[in-house]
């Protein structure tokens, strides 16, 4: 079997299995509520106790026929008392029988059984028709078999949007199909309390469209009308809270090299807090980032929907625009009628013109807001308290205490063609007087064209050369010209890069500072030594020169690079950077393209 097929087959078998899970669960609950009375006469029944019954398709399964039939039927249809034989109680008269199971096929007569002489057990209890079992969780747990069943639009994005299914399903399951959000009469306390939230998903930048959410009731809720209004808001929790904690995009499928990993909530985790918070709107607004630049931004993007909404401040008026009357006094009437006639129509192409260009450059702003604050979602929810942070597109690195910026530094980062990888890492040493061992990718693309047409190239600018297992490696000692600079900051990782000094100081009066082969260069690197290894000036100084030296942190640093084209900066200000790498449009792309409804 081809292992496509085998995947369908063990997702057919695993969504049957969730199925007839819920509905045991929902026959055991519809069980609880019967009163007993004495066994009728044996009926004919649905299920053979052998051979048991496979699933088969879905749609015609036996367990849904008898989960969907109406009860007295569904109880008519199996009888425990004509399938099965008890042994008496303990202390009545008799041998003890075997437990027999015995066929009702319609015309054959029961098979003989050594234990015929024997007497007969006391009847087993039947069940009622007289109290039918709460309707309630029974509709919620057959609106939750539609769902686990429904195949739809993917609300998550790149998330698991199945397996949040099944997670929804066992959580109801875990209650006994008890309803939290809904009851007869409306929406409980909490469930008013996350319809709130949830009517807010845009100014989070989240698009909850794809559920049509219940905001009206009229009257006491039939148990139908209420299991898909609770089912449907559980289910938009759950969208909302993954969503917000980064479903929706996996970071490498906007680049190999953005290897950030947000921390998706797990759908069951995600329900359970809602429902147990004081709060359940507050709680559920917290799956969002709580860094202090996704804040901003997502108040930028509100400042900028009020704008659009006539709500905030205004833009100028395009009617201002207009040119003024062009009226040529000694003219005659006809004349300057048309002149008149002329401007005005050159100011409303020109109006025009300038509307549709601020409506442009607005949704390109929201778009470009919205991309950043998704990315916002990959980083950390604690990214330490102390911590450094290299913003990429600003060509800056800002040492962080809380959210107060300790010591910031231009950077020069990686070329578009050599991209500084997106991710985070703890440092943990230092390399003072740093050798630097030359990456293959660079001996191959830039020393081995030099050596062809100067063989003392390397010898001549210091480089130490030597073949290891028939590879060529390269090493450049410590010192002034090492580029490498004085000191390096390590924070061992997949990608092989790092923060370091540089001989190149000139490169950090350039605007444009995308000049690496991938590492982060840093100016002024002695200061931030002093910051992470807690030495004084002078110390540091002392140590610069001789061999290479490792010094480990006394305690390591959380170390983010990050990728911010909007954010907001120090003074409150809305700041704009080019989108080096192309990272921001391609978020913005494959949100745009999500489509829910």
């Amino acid at each position: 079997m081809r292992p496509h097929s085998r995947n369908l087959n063990r997702l057919f078998l695993g969504k049957r299995i969730a199925i007839a899970a819920l509905i045991l669960s929902a026959n055991a609950i519809a069980a609880e509520g019967q009163t007993a009375t004495p066994a009728e006469p044996a009926r004919q029944s649905l299920l053979a106790p052998e051979p048991l019954p496979s699933f088969g398709d879905v749609a015609v399964s036996p367990i849904l026929t008898v989960f969907n039939a109406p009860h007295p039927a569904a109880v008519e249809a199996f009888d425990p008392a004509a399938q099965i034989r008890l042994r008496p109680a303990d202390g009545e008269a008799g041998p003890t029988p075997a437990l027999a199971l015995t066929s009702t096929a319609s015309g054959a007569p029961a098979a003989s059984s050594t234990v015929a002489e024997t007497p007969s057990p006391p009847p087993v209890p039947g069940r009622s028709e007289g109290a039918p079992p709460d309707p309630v969780p029974t509709a919620i747990a057959a609106a939750l078999v539609r769902l686990i069943a429904h195949d739809g639009l993917n609300p998550l994005g790149d998330g698991d949007w199945r397996g949040a299914r099944a997670a929804i399903g066992a959580f109801y399951a875990d209650r006994r199909f008890a309803p939290v959000w809904v009851d007869e009469s409306g929406l409980t306390i909490a469930g008013r309390a996350v319809l709130t939230q949830l009517e807010r998903a845009k100014d989070d930048g989240l698009n909850l469209s794809a559920f049509a959410l219940p905001r009206h009731f009229e009257g006491r809720l039939s148990p139908i009308d209420l299991a898909e209004a609770e089912t449907t808001i559980a289910e938009a929790v759950v969208a909302y809270a993954e969503q917000a904690s980064g479903s929706r995009i996996t970071p490498t499928r906007v680049s190999r090299l953005v290897t950030a990993q947000p921390s998706v909530v797990d759908p069951g985790v995600a329900l359970a807090e809602t429902v147990s918070a004081p709060d359940p709107a507050q709680r559920l607004a917290d799956f969002n980032p709580p860094q202090r630049g996704y804040r901003a931004l997502r108040e930028e993007l509100r400042r900028l929907t009020d704008v659009r909404s006539g709500h905030g401040q205004k833009q100028p008026a395009v009617d201002a625009l207009d040119d003024p009357p062009l009226v040529d006094n000694d003219a005659e009437a006809p004349h300057s009628l048309l002149k008149t006639a002329r401007g005005r129509l050159k100011g409303l192409v020109r109006n025009a013109a300038y509307a549709a260009s601020v409506e442009v450059a607005e949704s390109r702003r929201r778009a470009a807001i919205l991309a950043n604050m998704e990315m916002w979602r990959w980083e950390p929810r604690d990214m330490g308290e102390r911590r450094i942070e290299v913003n990429v597109p600003d060509f800056t690195v800002a040492m962080l205490d809380g959210d107060s910026i300790v010591h910031s530094a231009r950077v020069v980062v990686g070329k578009p063609d050599t991209p500084t990888p997106i991710f985070s890492n703890v440092m943990r040493y230092v390399l003072i007087n740093p050798s630097w061992e030359v990456p293959d990718s660079i001996i191959r693309k830039e020393m081995l064209p030099r050596l062809a047409s100067d063989p003392r190239y390397l010898a001549r600018r210091g480089y130490e050369v030597k073949t290891v297992g028939g590879r060529l490696v390269v090493r450049q000692p410590p010192g002034e010209d090492n580029a490498l600079g004085r000191i390096a900051f390590m924070f061992p990782n997949e990608h092989a890069v790092y923060l370091h000094d540089t001989p190149s100081q000139s490169l950090f009066d350039s605007d444009m500072r995308a000049l690496s082969h991938g590492c982060v260069r840093v100016e002024d690197p002695l200061r931030l030594a002093e910051l992470v290894l807690g030495w004084p000036e002078e110390r540091i100084n002392a140590a610069i020169g001789g061999p290479e030296r490792t010094v480990f942190l006394p305690r390591p640093v959380p170390i983010h690079i990050e990728y911010f084209t909007e954010f907001v900066d120090e003074y409150g200000e809305l700041q704009e950077r080019p989108d080096v790498y192309g990272l921001a449009q391609k978020v913005a792309n494959i949100l745009s393209s999500v489509r829910q409804d």
